[in-house]
This record gives structure tokens, sequence and C-alpha cells, in this order.
């Protein structure tokens, strides 16, 4: 491209010019044609003072600014640069806002050329990307970028990266790039003026696709890999029983592989257990390598039998990492071919028919046109059809329910079968050697009528300390708020021009339509629903609130159980609005079902457009019907042996409604409809014991009875070199003082560790309240100004962001609670500390805990031995592996919670990790021997 593009960044005293912010350094590097032709910066003195935050983000301080240029001195300079230019900058808006403000001031005219924001058009082009910080963007391209958050080095890698992605542009096809170019004024930037030109400089030429590249309908896509055979018969292929052979194998992956004993026992005793047709826990230490060590024989008895092997984990990053990583080193290592399959719910896939015609409609919001562009793009480069690929906004996620993939009623289009990515997956699942799924549709496949899975009875469940509580989840119940509102918000009243003002409009082109119910009656039905909705949740926040008035915790957040012995005026007052509400849903669905089976029977031809937004709306009744079955199951017929309670936070009672049940004890079921069914089951993780023995998760997952092997791998990390543990003797017993002392006194412990340490610590809480009051008294405090501090549920994003978050800063201190006491991997020297502050037994009045421990009670059973000790302590095994994750890494754990060494069942917690050297001493003690040791 022949433009001039000026890429700008500034640093700034603050957030916003209308506030006073002011510029305290330029930086503008010019591209013309693919090059960078010039470069120029200046810092700039503000005339006030640069806040202390500033300076420690930046590096400058007042001193750099005090001999600088004004402003208005360098404004000249500035407009004769971006002079015919396009303006460049990575959250364009905010650059601009900021130049706007400050040449308006020094007299001039403000910019008014076209705008390129490198955010925009990364998320188009790299739809697939983890981030789009400017950072993250840099690492993934191998940018040099020495100095982020000095505009001089923002600015170049920003050039970079539009070099990079003008060039991705231009190797995109001209039949996406026109719709692109269709949907981009409905951008933030002007970037439908750089398509318009490209495509007329493509249209000059005959454009060669790449081979892997269809054009089909209208919309480039991957071509799909059509190579699926059957599976093979049975191959000759023996297992490698020695070391010797196994070291041979992992030398096809690792050249320089160092034998670990640990992981060839796993590969014997996961091929055994298939072999013998038996089930096995095993449980593997951090550093057993314990992918490869079931990956490998599942391979092998696979071929030899040619029987499917179902790999089952809890988290999505666990399967990522399986596919992306140990699958390719499998297939590098094996003298055979492995077929292996990612297998997810039919909602995680794109319906090809819908997207197609939902590219024809036009009333779209900025995040429906965002979308729809990465898409396009997506399309060019996804194998699986897979939603979790692509980085969506909240916005995008809610237009992916319009086109993700379902049983449809109407759009029956055969024309996009050979595309369709769901039916792909299912076809190569049923010839797959190896099949990766998640323990929810393992669970959906024992009920389900249509079985997703192939025909199996070997598998590996990973995570497998989750797979009791997933199967509490599949079979339970949930009703909330803000996802009926959402339900209701889709179909709409007439006047809003949603679903049912679609569906009436369609109606009244269609001959006998009088036969039905009058729109004005439907209509008057739903706005009913939506007002018995808001008085329903309101209902259910007070009944909560009143039960609980005595003992709300700061956070407002609150939980009460249901126990079926509900009284009172108010319990009536709801018992009756529940049925009400089921009754309205069940109405109106009905009536809205008569329409649809109206159309259908109909002689009345219906566009694509109608036949997508009728799928839709069959989709929508459906979701509508699994609400009113949740309502009647929570509040109308209470099912035996179910745990159901009220959640509400307070601060927000009515959005943040939902009720919740589930089954007390799955075992039961999960051994007679799944283990006494299944051949072999190899059950594995780091933390399946408490103090060496199994009996606690044989029982909650049901395996007491069967045919199952038991086996510890402890890892091969010389934890008694590795790592120091510290009990500090100068901290009160956490349940002799209130939350607000305790919070206190661990403060100023946190404060005295983080300045010895330098940072690189994880707090571990197991509650956030307790996180939120520490976070609080230390920012407060002062003392750790120099620190990043990066806290769950306060500086925003999810937990892999803020884990990156706190890698990047050389003196951080990440606060986390419940999801950050296990799947967080942080390696090397990024880690050096954790500390642990309380033992992470669950609330006595959880829902779940004292359901729980009611019915081992009414077994003569000790609930606290038998439920909250062995749970606490599987939970504080995951939270000590979050420090040592290779082989070189060390560190030191800091237990503040004195029960772990003053009370009897302490000794649960350690017998139950790797021996670590530990030591009870005052707090200046553990700082000295932080220095000596770090």
């Amino acid at each position: 491209m022949s433009n001039k593009f000026v890429v700008i960044d500034l640093e700034t005293t603050g957030n916003t010019p209308k506030k006073g912010a002011k510029i305290i350094q330029f930086a503008a590097v010019v591209i013309e044609g693919d090059t960078i032709v010039e470069q120029y910066s200046s810092f700039i003195n503000p005339e006030q003072p640069i806040p202390p935050f500033i300076e420690e983000l930046t590096g400058i301080d007042d001193h750099i600014v005090k001999d600088a240029p004004l402003f208005a001195e360098i404004a000249p300079r500035v407009l004769s640069l971006l002079d015919d230019a396009y303006f460049v900058a990575h959250n364009v808006h905010f650059d601009l806002s900021f130049l706007q403000e400050e040449l308006i001031e020094a007299g001039y005219h403000g910019f008014y050329g076209p705008v390129v924001d490198t955010v925009e058009l990364s998320r188009i082009l790299f739809p697939a990307a983890d981030s789009y910080k400017l950072s993250e963007l840099s690492s993934r391209f191998f940018f040099s970028h020495d100095r982020p958050h000095q505009a001089d080095s923002d600015a170049y890698v920003t050039a970079e990266l539009l070099l990079l992605l003008l060039n991705r542009l231009e190797s995109i096809p001209t039949r996406t790039l026109k719709q692109l170019s269709r949907l981009a004024p409905g951008l933030k930037s002007d970037i439908h003026i750089l398509m318009d030109e490209l495509i007329r400089e493509k249209e000059k030429s005959i454009e060669i696709l790449p081979d892997f590249i269809d054009i089909y309908r209208g919309i480039a896509l991957k071509r799909p890999d059509k190579k699926a055979k059957d599976r093979p018969g049975l191959i000759e292929i023996r297992f490698p029983h020695s070391d010797e052979e196994k070291e041979n194998l992992m030398k096809g992956a690792f050249p320089n592989y160092e034998k670990r004993t640990g992981q060839f026992k796993m590969m014997d005793l996961v091929y055994q257990s298939f072999a013998d047709g038996h089930h096995s826990m095993i449980e593997a230490g951090t550093g057993v390598g314990k992918s490869l060590g079931y990956l490998i024989p599942a391979a092998f008895f696979s071929i030899q039998t040619a029987k499917a092997v179902i790999v089952s984990t809890y988290t999505t990053l666990l399967q990522e990492q399986l596919l992306t990583k140990d699958i390719p080193l499998l297939n590098q290592m094996l003298p055979f071919p492995v077929k292996t399959v990612l297998l997810k719910g039919r909602n995680h896939f794109i319906s090809l028919a819908k997207f197609e015609q939902s590219l024809k409609e036009e009333d779209d919001n900025y995040d429906t046109t965002l979308t729809k562009m990465q898409i396009l793009i997506w399309l060019l480069e996804t194998e699986t059809g897979d939603v979790d690929e692509l980085n969506l906004s909240s916005g995008g996620r809610l237009y992916w329910h319009k086109i993700k993939n379902d049983s449809s009623v109407f759009l029956h289009d055969k024309a996009w079968r050979h595309y369709d990515f769901y039916l792909n997956a299912r076809k190569n699942a049923q010839v797959a050697d190896i099949v990766i799924t998640n323990h929810s549709l393992l669970l959906s496949d024992l009920t389900s009528d249509h079985s997703l899975l192939p025909d199996y009875d070997y598998a590996i469940l990973d995570e497998a300390h989750h797979f009791e509580k997933a199967a509490g989840k599949y079979f339970g119940f949930s009703i909330d708020y803000l996802s009926i509102r959402l339900l209701l918000g889709q179909l709409g009243l007439y006047e809003q021009k949603q679903l049912f003002f679609k569906l009436e409009k369609l109606l009244n082109e269609i001959d006998r339509y009088d036969q039905l119910e009058h729109t004005f009656e439907i209509n008057a039905l739903i706005g009913d629903l939506q007002l018995e909705m808001d008085e329903f949740f309101k209902t259910i926040s007070l009944f909560a609130n009143e039960k609980l008035k005595d003992h709300q915790s700061a956070y407002k957040r609150i939980q009460y159980r249901l126990t079926g012995q509900e009284t009172g005026k108010t319990w009536k007052v709801l018992v009756a609005m529940a049925e009400r509400f089921s009754f309205q849903i069940h109405d109106l669905v009905k009536l809205l079902e008569k329409r649809l089976d109206f159309i259908l029977k109909a002689d009345h031809e219906l566009s694509n457009e109608d036949k997508a937004f009728l799928d839709e709306l069959a989709s929508l009744l459906g979701d509508f019907r699994e609400v009113r079955e949740n309502v009647k199951s929570l509040f109308l017929h209470r099912q035996n042996r179910y745990v159901t309670w009220i959640e509400v936070d307070l601060r927000a009672a009515q959005n943040a409604t939902a009720v919740y049940g589930q089954p007390v004890d799955i075992s039961n079921y999960l051994q007679e409809y799944y283990f006494s069914v299944k051949k072999s089951a190899v059950l594995t993780s780091a933390t399946l014991t408490v103090k060496q023995s199994f009996d606690y998760m044989m029982k909650e997952l049901g395996l007491y009875g069967t045919n199952c092997r038991k086996e510890v791998i402890s890892s091969p990390f010389q934890y008694k070199e590795k790592v120091k543990m510290f009990v500090p003797n100068d901290l009160p017993e956490i349940n002799a003082v209130s939350i607000d002392d305790y919070t206190a006194a661990i403060s100023e412990h946190i404060i005295s560790i983080a300045e010895a340490t330098k940072g690189r610590m994880l707090i571990l809480f197991t509650s956030y309240e307790m996180l939120k009051k520490t976070y609080e008294l230390l920012k407060e405090s002062g003392f750790l100004e120099d620190f990043a501090l990066i806290a769950q549920g306060i500086s925003g994003g999810s937990r892999t962001r803020l884990t990156r978050s706190f890698q990047r800063f050389d003196k951080s201190i990440l606060f986390g609670t419940s999801s950050f006491w296990e799947g967080i991997d942080i390696p090397g020297e990024d880690l050096s500390c954790l500390v642990i502050v309380r033992l992470p037994f669950s609330p006595p009045d959880e829902p779940v805990t004292e359901a729980k421990c009611e019915i081992i009670e009414e077994k003569n059973g000790n609930p606290f031995y038998d439920y909250s000790l062995p749970e606490a302590v599987l939970r504080f095994k995951q939270g000590v592996g979050r420090l040592i994750r290779t082989e070189n890494d060390r560190g030191l754990i800091v237990v503040f919670d004195r029960r772990i060494i003053s009370t009897k069942y302490g000794k649960a917690f350690l017998q139950s990790i790797p021996a670590i050297p530990l030591q009870k001493v005052n707090i200046d003690e553990i700082v000295e021997q932080i220095y000596d040791w770090l």
C-alpha cells in the first residue's frame, strides 16, 4: 500500500484530558509504502507534577521533563508529520483525544484525517489471539519491546505491528475482503478505506487462491480435511515393557531424555489396567510427566485392540495442552500414526448456514459487526469451528448464541453439510484412537439418547479429583435472574422488535393467520412474565435476606440453604410465585409453539432469513422449557437427597440472585451407571490421597466394591532441598480474634515478606472478603508502593490474564482465592514465595458441605474427619503444588494458620504433601532466612 501512516504513542499524567491530564512524552513513527522512513520523539513539560504511579509505570519523572519543550513548541512539527496521513495508534481514541485537546489549546486546528486503531485491526485479523495488549502481541510476534510504557519504544513496536497487519490484510482472499469492507463502516476506525483501496488493487489481476482455501456460497474457508478413514484393523505392535525400550521411545521427541522412573511406572500401570480390565487410581506428583505417562499406553492399547480410548479432563486449559503440546510429542515418538480428536458439545461449534444468513442482516451493533469480521478471518484458519479458539467480547458471545450449531427445525440447509464442523468432529471421533473430551460431556453421554462419544470401554479421567464435583453440577439444576432476563430480552415485547416482533411480521404474510391467538394477547403474556420474573427474584432475595439478616458478611454475598422445612408468609408467597411463573412460561411456550407449528404446516415459502430466525426462536423455546423444569425442581417438586440453596449479592440483590440444586451424594449413581459398565477407567491427578490413603476419593466417586488398583507415584523433585516451610509463631490463632484484627496482623507480615522476597509472591485466601480487606489495607499502608498488587476480583480479567500480569512485573504480588488454589502454572523465578493465609476448610454452613455432613451423621460417621478434613487437605495439596513446577524451581511456603501445627488434625496436612523442612519462628527470623535463602 502506498499510503502514509503516522504511528503515534503518548505518555500522559492521567487518563482524561478533560480533567487536566497532560502529555509528558510524544513519539511518532512514519511509514510510507511498507517501510519505516522517519522517527521522532520528545519529552514534554506538562507544567504539573507527574503522579508517582505514572512515574513508576513509565520511568519518566519531573526531573526528566523539567527542561523539555512545552507541547505548543512541538505542535507545528506534529502537524507536519500528520499532513496527508493516517493517524495510527494502539487504542487510537485515547491518543487522538489527548492530541486534539493539546493542539486546540496551543491555537491550532485538530487532526481530522482517517484513523486506524491497531487494537481493532488486531482483533479482526488475529481473532484467536489470547490478548490484544501491545506487550502480549509483541511477545507473540517476537518484536523487540525493551521499554514498555515509553512512547518511543511503544510507537516503534506499534509501527512493526501495523506493517504485519497490513501484510496480513493483503493476503486475505478478495471475497473475504469484500465482506469485511461491507461491515467495516460500523467500526470505530477508518479501516474500510484501506480495504476498499486493497480490493481495487486486487481486482486488477486474476486471483490465485491457496490450495487449502475453498469459496463456498460466497464464503471463503479452510478446506476440511477429508482424510478420515475407517479405523484400521488390529495392528501387531508390542508395548515397550522394558525401561530401555521406553527410553528409546521417549528419545524420539526428547533427544536428551533423562529417565523418569515414575513416568515409566505410570505407563505400565495404565497399560496393565486396560489389558486386565480393571479400574485404577493413580496419584502422580508434579514432575512425573503424567500426560505422556497415560497417553503412550493409551495409544499402544488402542492400536493393538482397535478400540477407542477416551481421555477426559475438567478444564479446557488441560484439553488445549494435550492437543497442542502432548499429542504432537506423542506422534513424534511413536512408530505408528495415532488419530486424536477433541470432542466438545454441539453448542461449541459454528453453524455455517446460520452464519451465512446472519451476514445478510444489517441491524448490527458494534460487537456483532466486529465478531462477524473476526469469524470471516477465523474461517480461513480454523479446522475445528470451535468457539473456544476465538477471543470474543461479551457482546460477541451473545452473537455466538445466534449462530451456534444446534438441531434445526426450519433451516435444513444440506448445502453446508460437507463443511459442518460438528458433524465432521463426530465422524472423526468414531474412527479416532484417542478422543479428548471433558467431564461434563462424558457425563451427558450417560443420559443422552443420541451419544456424541463413540462406544467405549476404556477411559482416562485426568483431574479426577474434580469428577465428583462435575457430576454434581451436571445432574443439578439452577436458575438465575440475569440469564432469564436475557432470554426474555431475546424474545422481546412486540414494540421492542426482537424475535416475537419478527414472528408476528411473518405470520401477517400467511393466509388464515386469524385462527391463532391475537398478537396483543401474547404480548400481554410476555409483559406479565417479565413483571412476574422481577417480582419472583425480588422475593427470593428478600426471603434469603430475612433468614440471614443477623449474620451477613461485609462482602454482602450470602448463601441460604433450603431444607425443605421452610415456613412463614414470605415462603408461601415464594412458592405461589414459583407456581405462577412456571405456568406462565408453560402458557407462553405453548402459544408460541402453536405459531411455529402453524408456519411449518402452512403453504408458505420461507426465505433462509425466515428459517434462521425461526430456528433461533425454536432454540429459545427449548431454553424456556428448561427454565420451567428447573423452577419446578427447585421449588415445587423437590428432589430427594438434593441440596438446594439461594445465592444473593446484596449489592445488586435482584440482578445477582440465583438458586441452585444438586445431588448431595453422586457416588451410587457413578458406581451403577459408569464404573460398573466400563471395563477400565484410570483416574489420575496430583491430589487423590489424604495421608497416603485413597479412601476418601474412593467413597466420593463410588469406587468402593469395584476392582480398583491404587498407586501413589511421588514427585521426582527434591522438595527437602528446594523448599522451606514457615509457620509464624507471632500471629494470633485465626479463630481467636476478629477478621479485622487477623487481617491487620497478616498485612504486617505480608509487607515484611514482600520486601524480603522482592515480590514474586502468590497469596492464597479462602474467602474473597479477607482477600479484599487485606488488599485494601496494603494499598492504604503505602509500604508496597513499588509493588504491582494484582488481586482476583479487583484488578479485573480472567485467571490467565491476572497470572500473566503477575509474571510481567519484576516486583509483583498476586492475591487469589478459590480457582487460584489450582490450575495456575508459574514456573521459574516468577514465583518464589507462596503464602497460605488459612487452611482451606469449606465454611460449615456452605450448603453442599452442610448437606454432606448431615448424611455422614445419619450414618453415624464423623463429618469433620470423613469429609471436611479430607476435602481441605486435597485443596491444601493443590495450593502447595503451585510453588514447584519444574526441576530447577525453589521457594518458600509461609502458612499463617497456626492450626497446622497446634492441632492434632494439622498433621493430616503435613503428612499429605512431600516432606518439607518446617520451622515455627517469628517474622524477623523468617525474613532473615528469606534473605539467606533467596
